[in-house]
């Protein structure tokens, strides 16, 4: 094993489980790499809480199992892909988005553009957009709203006042208690959230990310070390961490790190490359071994471990 990602299992599955009883008209979004867990198995468990699962891309949807609907959050220029599921409901933002669709009937979710300003339409022009896709023969299902992180929710309540009320509306980047809030607001309307990193990480306490130690060697300051034939900053012991690039490992966005061993933080050689990385422990500073577990600080949505252990 090289990059392992350990989870406590119960407080997870309460978790999930408490929050999908909480949440009316739940969609999990299972996107990218899974949010560390791995995007089959994540999907897998979605299909236990939800009819519809949220996925970032179309090249994502065979995740999706079938008997459960696969949204696709991000606008697909080329469909193509879509030909093994036949349960899919697309992004459109724009009527570029949905010329892109060809002459193929499909069913749809319109966006609203929010103050994100990423893709979707203006509030002004969704009545139009909505027309415009049932002349083309789609199906509206609803309309999604996608607020920036820490969103006003008066935003999106101000765009919901705005919708065909018989459009249900997906709503993303609120908390719980500010849906909740909105769903009393509007109670007459049928809101759905999409929950994807609170409903799969919770308390990041449950989650302990770590690689294993492939080898140490002592070496003098100055000895060139590694792909770069860096100088080794002063004498001490090289420790190869079974992890790198291709896991998605990278250094701190400050430059610094992300390998802990003995809660000191051990300094990187060069930064990491595909599947090892080399770190230099200072002499008289805690020294792991071959086979020791070195802690990893990164983000699990960027990073995609080898082996995921349930404990």
């Amino acid at each position: 094993m090289a990059l392992v990602l350990e989870v406590d299992r119960s407080r997870w599955d309460s978790h999930v489980s408490a929050v999908a009883d909480r949440v009316s008209h739940l969609v999990p979004v299972v996107k990218g790499n899974g949010y560390g867990l791995g995007r089959d198995w994540l999907a897998a468990r979605a299909a236990s809480l939800a009819p519809a699962i949220a996925v970032g891309t179309v090249f994502e949807v065979a995740s999706v199992p079938l008997g459960r609907t696969a949204i696709v959050l991000t606008p697909a220029l080329d469909p193509a892909p879509l030909l093994d599921h036949d349960d899919i409901v697309l992004t459109v933002g724009s009527t570029a988005h949905l010329a892109a669709l060809g002459s193929s009937s499909r069913r749809v979710i319109v966006k609203i553009r929010s103050s994100m300003h990423r893709y979707g339409t203006p509030i002004a022009d969704l009545t139009s957009l909505v027309d415009a896709a049932r002349s083309a023969g789609h199906t509206v299902e609803a309309v999604s709203i996608h607020l920036p992180l820490g969103g006003d929710p008066d935003e999106a309540s101000s765009l919901v006042e705005r919708v065909e009320s018989s459009l249900p509306v997906h709503l993303s980047h609120v908390t719980i208690e500010e849906f909740e809030g909105l769903v009393t607001r509007h109670s007459d309307r049928r809101l759905h959230l999409r929950l994807g990193t609170h409903l799969w990480h919770g308390d990041k306490s449950m989650f302990a990310l770590h690689a294993d130690v492939l080898d140490t060697e002592h070496v003098s300051a100055g000895t060139s070390v590694g792909y770069r034939s860096t100088p080794a900053a002063h004498d001490g012991t090289l420790v190869m961490i079974g992890c790198g690039s291709s896991h998605g490992v990278t250094p701190l966005a400050d430059g610094r790190s992300p390998f802990h061993f003995s809660r000191q933080r051990i300094d990187l050689v060069e930064p990491p490359h595909m599947h090892t990385s080399m770190g230099l422990v200072r002499l008289g500073e805690p020294t792991p071994k071959v086979g020791d577990r070195i802690d990893v600080q990164r983000p699990l949505t960027t990073t995609s471990p080898d082996v995921v252990e349930w404990n």
